[in-house]
């Protein structure tokens, strides 16, 4: 089975699953109640599985879908304005073929990329539990594995940032996480055998409204990304 079918296969394990009760009854509970301005559509209610191009060289790592954005439209990172931003830094800086997502069948796709999430099930107050975060990271693992081409990953803020180093340990690919510090434009270079992580803050709305996160400094990063993809280890971080 190629890569491409693994990964399609892996998508509906996912959106099946309902190991984490209190992450199921929040998603249905808000695709039932909904949000005014959204009530005549049906939300998705479910898990919201990674998409990309399964020969993506970069990959970008977020938190979880948002209760009345990617739980809704079924995507990552679609119909809210962290999508909203993030989609428009993609698209100048080549990743995506359109700057705007509002829905999962809208035309979006993703050049030489692949988008997936911490956690795949929107939490209460966007905070998924510790429990909950280990439950969701096999998806996670499995998908790493099957993404065999990476060579960069983007993480979007610091739970995404943990989620990817505990894993790498718990692998015995790094000694321990402790030994990087995250913070925006971080560059850390992990091994030969490893892609490069470079850390952003997370574009949820709290960081764009305040200015802690602008557009500049997360193009910024994923212009970075696209440098170290082309032109490989050599170049200076």
């Amino acid at each position: 089975m190629k890569e491409s079918s693994k990964l399609a296969a892996l998508a509906r394990e996912i959106v099946a699953c309902e190991q984490c009760p209190r992450l199921v009854a929040h998603c249905r509970e808000v695709a039932r109640v909904k949000r005014r301005a959204y009530r005549d559509q049906e939300y998705w209610g479910k898990p919201v599985p990674a998409f990309g191009d399964p020969a993506a060289r970069l990959l970008i790592l977020g938190l979880a879908p948002g209760a009345h954005g990617a739980n809704r439209t079924g995507r990552m990172f679609t119909g809210d304005s962290s999508g909203d931003f993030l989609y428009s830094v993609l698209y100048e800086a080549g990743y995506a073929s359109q700057p705007t997502s509002s829905w999962r069948d809208d035309g979006l796709a993703l050049h030489d990329a692949y988008i997936t999430a911490s956690g795949r099930c929107a939490p209460p107050d966007n905070k998924p539990l510790p429990e909950e975060l280990r439950a969701c990271r096999p998806y996670l693992e499995r998908e790493l594995a099957l993404l065999s081409q990476v060579r960069v990953v983007v993480v979007l803020g610091r739970i995404a940032f943990d989620t990817y180093l505990a894993i790498l340990r718990e692998q015995g690919r790094i000694e321990r996480a402790g030994a990087f510090l995250f913070g925006h434009g971080a560059v850390h270079r992990l091994g030969p055998e490893l892609p490069v992580l470079l850390c952003s803050y997370h574009p949820s709305q709290q960081n764009t409204s305040t200015g802690r996160l602008t557009r500049p400094m997360l193009l910024d990063v994923f212009r970075k990304a696209r440098e170290i993809i082309e032109c490989g280890e050599e170049l200076s971080s």
